[in-house]
Parts: structure tokens; sequence; C-alpha cells
């Protein structure tokens, strides 16, 4: 199999926190990547800003550090790495002073796709976009990328979005989620409407429930101070998992197009129903395992804070009325895993006896880590001794699956950058999808801090409290084990 690449127009792509964390781990380095395959034309510019007082010089520096940190091995090569460094320059610039912005402004060139990347906290928003626009850098025809948190409520989030629009188009706005990058999460796509084979059955009707899991092993080391403000509610359910299940749970859009994507989206997020407090797990880990809990790192020795949260959702619509949706995501647990589970319901009858041995078929769609999908199904166990049923795996892992060319298939962050200098926004959040969210999820929040409800305990290295056990099990139904 032949990978396609597709160069995309030339570019001036403008990084703000352009010395941060993001951009040395992702932006950097993938920007690379792509150039390495041949979809950065060689005329493209990448400037970095930031406050750091650098030379163009020791920029360069940091960025072939960046890559040569997060670029695997095979992937390196001397000369396009120094061809690509000479594509880079830096200006020493600050979103709240006058400093360095005329200097941008001589870097920038007309007559290609000009980008802004945020990569700032979101307070600093609304002063990039006004000095872009005062010292007449950003016009009509250029596009800005802003990163999560985009807001931590719904007042909030319709503040960013008013400051944004006051200089910005909805067209020229591309929040950012990295989930909606990763090559599984659009091949759930291409799954459903491009195969018949899968869309007929995906409904109430046949549908027995959905899961959706991202587990982390790592706890809040060093970020404990930010966490405390946001918990797994704001930092996954409200984002990154609630786009999954919109993905799961949408109507075939008229058009692969990006307003008819974002606008079957945004119809799933108003058909949620609110989530009642028995529906909820809250959880938090305690010490163990040679290192401090929860909320050792988070420096409040009585937090309520989340590390863990499972819920189930209910989607008011002719589709999936009945069916459960079972969202989790916790941290310091068993094993580092995200996917997504469709079970399907029993046959309407079945010609075999209890003994048989029948299970559930369920399609799983693996995120992370070995992404692929495997359509879990029933055959007759090999060997004498009357029918038995065994379940095995239809396998699809896309290394196996594509060979070489697996190591071509751009990471999410790679795919999206150059999605914004096409100009596509099929795979980035819209200003009223984000208000949706939070409408929805704001009220669970409000709930339990009413409430004054403190989080559940649970061991790091397990797969969460005990009370999100008993919130599939009452239902009769139980979780995926999860494992790496």
């Amino acid at each position: 199999m032949v990978s396609r690449v597709i160069p995309v127009d030339p570019f001036d792509l403008v990084i703000f926190g352009g010395t941060g964390d993001l951009a040395k781990r992702k932006i950097l380095p993938g920007l690379y990547r792509r150039f390495l395959g041949g979809q950065m034309p060689a005329d493209s510019r990448i400037i970095g800003g930031a406050r750091a007082d650098l030379t163009d010089e020791a920029y360069r520096a940091m960025v072939a550090a960046a890559i040569d940190e997060f670029v695997p091995p095979d992937r390196k090569n001397p000369e396009v790495i120094t061809d690509f460094l000479a594509r880079i320059s830096y200006v020493s610039i600050d979103a709240t002073v006058e400093g360095g912005w005329e200097k941008l402004k001589t870097l920038v060139r007309p007559g290609v796709v000009r980008a802004f990347y945020f990569s700032v906290a979101p307070a600093l928003f609304g002063d990039l976009a006004e000095k872009l626009h005062q010292h007449g850098i950003a016009d009509t025809t250029c596009r800005i990328v802003v990163e999560k948190p985009f807001g931590r409520d719904l007042a909030s989030a319709k503040a960013l979005n008013a400051t944004l629009a006051k200089y910005f188009t909805e067209d020229q706005i591309y929040r950012i989620d990295h989930y909606l990058g990763k090559e599984t999460v659009q091949n759930l796509m291409a799954v459903r409407f491009a195969n018949i084979l899968f869309e007929p059955l995906w409904k109430a009707e046949y549908v027995d429930h959905v899961q959706i899991t991202v587990a982390e092993t790592v706890g809040v080391n060093g970020r404990g101070a930010y966490y405390d403000t946001s918990g797994a509610m704001r930092d996954m359910i409200q984002n990154h998992m609630m786009q999954l299940l919109c993905l799961i749970a949408m109507e075939p859009p008229y058009h692969f197009d990006p307003a008819a994507v974002r606008d079957e989206k945004l119809k799933v997020i108003r058909a949620l129903d609110a989530v009642k407090p028995s529906d909820i797990v809250r959880g938090q880990y305690l010490a163990g395992g040679g290192e401090g809990g929860y909320v050792e790192h988070s420096e409040n020795p009585n937090s309520k804070t989340e590390s863990y949260l499972a819920l189930k959702v209910s989607v008011s619509n002719w589709r999936w009325k009945g069916t459960p949706f079972y969202l989790r995501t916790g941290k310091r647990l068993r094993a580092r895993t995200s996917e997504i589970a469709i079970t399907f319901k029993e046959p309407p009858h079945s010609i075999f006896d209890e003994t048989s041995g029948w299970k559930e078929n369920v399609l799983v769609i693996r995120l992370q880590p070995n992404e692929g999908m495997d359509l879990l199904v029933m055959i007759k166990e090999p060997g004498p001794g009357g029918m038995r049923l065994t379940q095995v795996p239809l396998d699809m892992s896309f290394a196996d699956a594509l060979g070489e060319d697996a190591e071509d298939v751009p990471d999410a962050y790679e795919r999206l950058i150059m999605d914004v200098i096409r100009g596509n926004q099929t795979l980035f959040m819209r200003g009223d999808e984000v208000e949706a969210a939070w409408a929805w999820t704001d009220p669970i929040i409000q709930g339990w801090e009413a409430r004054g409800h403190k989080p559940q305990g649970y061991d790091p290295g397990s797969s969460g409290p005990e009370d999100a056990l008993m919130l599939m099990h009452r239902d009769g139904r139980r979780w995926r084990e999860i494992k790496g």
C-alpha cells in the first residue's frame, strides 16, 4: 500500500508560546515530520514567538533539541533537519506589551496562508487577537488555532467566544482537540458511513450499550495546582470524551464537510439528558506504589477534585433512546488505554442452549496504545464434543494492516495543523458546540458541589473506585477490563 501525501499550500505559521512544552513536544516535531514526509512546502515558514530574548540561532537550537528528543531515531535525517531549521525564525514578543509586534509584521508574508497558533493560556487569547489586528498583521484571510481549555464553564466559554468574535469570524477560528486528529477516531466515521455492514445496526434496536474509556497510569505530578481547578470532568469528559460520544451517536451528515459534520455533533450534545446523581461516580487516587496520593500533589489536603469519573449518559433521540453510554476516565489506573466498545444485543432467538458459551458481539475501537479495531464474534470451538462457542477477534491493527506505511501516518497534531493550513474545519469544534457541551456539563458539576460530595478513594494501579463497578452491575453489565 502506498500512502498518498498531498502537499498543502505555502504558509507562514506563527506559534505564540513557541518555547513552551506543547510546542517542543508536539507542534515543532510534528511540523518536522510533515516536512520530512513532503507535505510542508519548502517555501513555508515557521515563526516562534515568546517572551524569552532569543536569537534565531538559539531558537533553532532549541527546535533541533526538541526534534532529537521527541522524534524517533529512524525518522531523523540530518540533511532534512538542517533544511527544516532554515525555515524557522523567532521573535521576542509579549501579548500584553508593544515590543516585537512590528518585527513580526515584517516576517509574515503576503500571498501565503497565514496561521497563528495560540499555544498560550486562554487569558491571553484576547490580547493576542487585539495586537494582531492593531498592528495590521491579521486580516480576513488568516486563521487562528486555540488550545483547550476553552473556558471552564458556560459563562467563561461564552466570554472567550465573544472576545475572539471581535476580531475573527467563526470560519477563521480553529478550536483544537487532538483526540479528533487520531487516525482511529477518524476511521470511526469511515467504518460507520463507508460500510453498509455496520450502519444498519448502529442504533438502539441492536446496540445494548456503549463504553468509552480513557485510562491513564500517570498521576497529576507537577500539574496538581492546575488540575485542582479542573478535575476529570473539565479535563477529559467535557471535551475529548464528549467528542468521541458525538462521533459514535451522530446521524449521517448529508456530506463530509465541516458544517454538516459539526451540525450533527451539535444535535447529539443537545439531545443529552441531564445525568442523575446516582449515575455519577467520582474518585480520587490514594497514595501507593511509592508515590503520594492526589491530595499530596494538589497541595490541598481537603481537595474534593476528582481524578476519576464515571457517568451513565442517555441520548434522547430516535436512534439511541434506551441505549446507555457509559463514560469513564481516570489517573493512576491499571494501564494506559483509550477505547470505545460498542456492545450489540443478543440475537432475538438463539438456537444454542445455555451451556454453549455464547457472548455478545463487540466492536472495539482502540485509540491507544496500538491503534486499530477488533470485532469480537462467535465461532464454533474447534474439536469434538458438541456445539461449543468461543469468542474470537477479527483484528485490524493499523501497524499490521498498513505495514511500513503506518510509520508515515501523521499523529494528531500533525494532521490537525495541516488541516488548518488547508482551511478544513471538520475536526475542530465550533463555538456553539463548545457552549452546548458546557451547558450540559455545568449542572453536573454544580450538583455535586452543592451536595458537598467527596470523591471515593481508590488504589493506584486498580481499575478505579468500587462504586464504578456497581454503576454497571446494577444494570446487569460490566466494564471491560482495563489493559494496555
